[in-house]
Parts: structure tokens; sequence; C-alpha cells
């Protein structure tokens, strides 16, 4: 693991965003021009995101709100992940959602449900995720529905600090229930596959940035890409010392990247 040493042959670039450009969609120091110096030397870019509490368009606006240069193809979200995957292997069935936030715009074609759902949808943690609806989708499993969770991230880094995440509570339901999630966001192979096709460019030459080192960085790295660990957000060394793998290389901040990539 070499942090300090540049890295080459870099011809495309995923951002993940919370954590990495921003925190509570509010810019991290160096975020903007970062993602500028790498647009200006010609690298495609792509930003890839378990939010799940905004749609793919309202990601842009929140970005571009921020200072950072992106339209509203270049942001891959699991909800829009995660209705492609229903639409191919669950058409015309009734789903149940628990998810903070409306992304209903990115489901389309999706048959939302409150009773009887066929498969069980966990998005983004919140305030939705009362007893009561997590009671209801527990007994929806036991009759039989599908799980499928947008992603397993555990916790996320807000301005209020550390809150726990969807892959507490799909957890808790698969235990429970007997019933294994699909996972359908990050660290999920198809997102990446669909996130490298998108950029256009090998993946042995990809980089993927992130501040989770599980989710983002080593399942990159599984998938043949470049890992970058920036260590803001939810970057915990303790979790680092307990991966199971151990990033290409580390930077204090995307705004290093330029640095690390040869291009400042």
């Amino acid at each position: 693991m070499g942090s300090e040493a540049p890295l080459t042959g870099i011809g495309g670039l995923l951002f993940d965003i919370d954590g990495v450009l921003t925190v509570s969609w509010e810019p991290l120091p160096g975020a903007a021009d970062a993602v500028a110096a790498v647009r200006r030397a010609g690298l495609p870019v792509r930003f890839v995101t378990n939010t799940t509490t905004r749609t793919r368009a309202r990601v842009a606006d929140a970005l571009r709100a921020a200072g950072i240069d992106a339209d509203d193809e270049d942001i891959l979200t699991a909800p829009v992940a995660t209705a492609a995957y229903l639409r191919r292997h669950h058409p015309d069935a009734g789903c149940f959602l628990l998810n903070e936030g409306d992304v209903r715009e990115d489901l389309e074609g999706i048959h939302l449900v409150e009773r009887d759902a066929a498969v069980v949808v966990l998005g983004g943690a919140g305030g939705c995720f009362t007893y009561q609806r997590l009671n209801r989708a527990f007994r929806m499993l036991l009759d039989g529905a599908a799980l499928v969770g947008m992603h397993r991230n555990l916790y996320w880094r807000t301005a209020a600090g550390f809150e726990l995440d969807t892959g507490a509570y799909l957890r808790a339901l698969e235990e429970a229930s007997g019933v294994t999630a699909v996972v359908v966001g990050k660290p999920d192979p198809v997102f990446f596959a669909e996130a490298v096709a998108a950029l256009g460019v090998d993946r042995a030459a990809v980089a993927m940035v992130g501040d989770d080192i599980d989710n983002d960085v080593l399942a990159a790295q599984r998938e043949g890409l470049h890992g970058v660990l920036v260590r803001t957000g939810k970057y915990r060394p303790e979790a680092l010392a307990g991966a199971a793998g151990q990033p290409e290389r580390i930077i204090d901040s995307v705004a290093d990247l330029p640095a690390l990539l040869g291009l400042a």
C-alpha cells in the first residue's frame, strides 16, 4: 500500500459522493477543484452513490449547488440500479418499500404496495423505519416475499455525526426471517460494471474514490478497479485495521487526488 506513490495509467474516475465530495450535501474542502482538475485532464467521471434519499436529478442539483460539475447522466444511484433489477427479475410484482425520502421518480415501472407484497425493498434508513413498518416487512418475508436491499451500508456520517444505515436493519430482517437479501447498490459487482460501462474505459484503468473501505474501495478492487480511500466521511482507522484487505492508495481527502494522479 503506497499512499504517496503516484497512481498512473488512470483513464476514468468513479467518485462516491457522501463523505468524499460532500457531508450533508455541503462540499468538502477542495472537492470542486479536484473534480474540475480531473475533467480538465479529459478523464471521464461518474458519481456512484448509495444515497437513497434523493432522486438522481436532485443529486445532480445538489452537486452543482456545491460547485461540483455534474450532469444528471453522470449519476448512478442505488435506487436507479434497484429499479433496473426489479424490472428484470420481478416484473409487475408488488413491492413494499421502506425508504427515507421520495425516490419514486427513479422507480419508474415499479408497482409499490403497502400489503401482500411479493418483494420487500429496503432503501435508506431514517424515521420511516418504525417498528410497525419493519414488523410488516418481517411478516411479508415470512409469507414468502423476496428481500432486496438498495445497499448494505451499516452507517454513514452526517453533519451531526455517525448514524445507523440500512445494513443494520437488513441484517436484522435476514436473521429473523431466514431470507437472504439481494443487494443491488455498492458493493454489488453489477453496480460497478454498469458504472465502468458508462465511463467507456477498461476497468483496469478506472479508479474508485471512496470513504468506505469495504463497500467502495475493496469492492472496486475485487472487480479489477483501482481503489483510493479518503480519510474523510465515514473513514475510521479501526474500520481500516479490521478490513479484509488494504486499499491501493490512501489520501487525506479528495483535494489530494489531482496530485496523486499527477495532474497537479
